[in-house]
């Protein structure tokens, strides 16, 4: 957890008004007493009305929030559909962080947002998601952000079966499919690979980015109207 998320949520715990002691929020937050008192110490020199001490507990003046996010409604409309979608359709930990991220949005949206993001309509519902699937997914979003080849094995549409190395570039998700975009060292060219098909995922060793064969190269040297179809368009494996 990041020190920012982890301050933010010592807040949303003491402003329950109940006395809450840092062997508690360490435990919650799974990190040292130390940690917690020294997250204390800087909330309180920020202005933050944390009233205690050590071996007490803390407790938060009645009546501090947040100062509220200002969104529009239609914002708000595009903040809450897109988390639902994601918690819905994305891998296991971006679907846990879309379901906490709606939960801090909710904490501190004013009384009449809070009111606007529960009342939105949208959802996505009776989603079948393999496990298998969502934890690709999540390894490819590391991959991609640390610069590691991927390698994994892969049946094409035709059924046919191959073993591929790969630069991850980026994910795309359409009509219900995620596909993977990158730099294949079999066929020495950009191919997007449906996550469902891909098994025995693992990460191998890191890439620099080289001319010819990073995101935007692919953007300029491709017909995105035509390899963006997972299963269609010459592209896909």
């Amino acid at each position: 957890m990041r020190r920012a998320d982890r301050l933010f949520q010592i807040v949303q715990y003491l402003r329950g008004g109940r006395l809450t002691t840092a062997a508690q929020l360490s435990q919650k937050l799974e990190v040292s007493e130390r940690t917690i008192y020294r997250d204390i110490a800087d909330l309180q020199s920020t202005g933050v009305p944390i009233d205690g001490e050590a071996g007490v507990g803390y407790v938060m003046a009645e009546g501090y929030d947040i100062p509220p996010l200002m969104f529009t409604s239609a914002e708000i409309t595009a903040l809450v559909a897109g988390a639902r979608l994601i918690r819905a359709w994305g891998g296991s930990e971006m679907a846990a962080a879309a379901e906490e991220a709606l939960l801090k949005v909710d904490a501190v949206l004013p009384d009449a947002a809070r009111a606007r993001a529960r009342a939105v309509s949208i959802h996505a519902l009776g989603v079948q998601m393999e496990d298998a699937t969502r934890a690709r997914l999540d390894q490819i979003v590391v991959a991609v952000d640390q610069q590691n080849r991927l390698t994994f094995a892969y049946q094409d549409k035709e059924g046919a079966h191959t073993t591929r190395a790969i630069r991850p570039l980026g994910q795309w998700f359409f009509a219900g499919v995620w596909t993977c975009v990158g730099w294949c060292e079999l066929r020495e060219d950009f191919r997007m690979f449906r996550v469902d098909r891909m098994t025995d995922l693992a990460c191998g060793a890191p890439f620099k980015a080289e001319r010819g064969k990073t995101l935007r190269d692919f953007y300029r040297t491709e017909d995105m109207d035509g390899c963006r179809m997972p299963g269609g368009g010459g592209l896909l494996g």
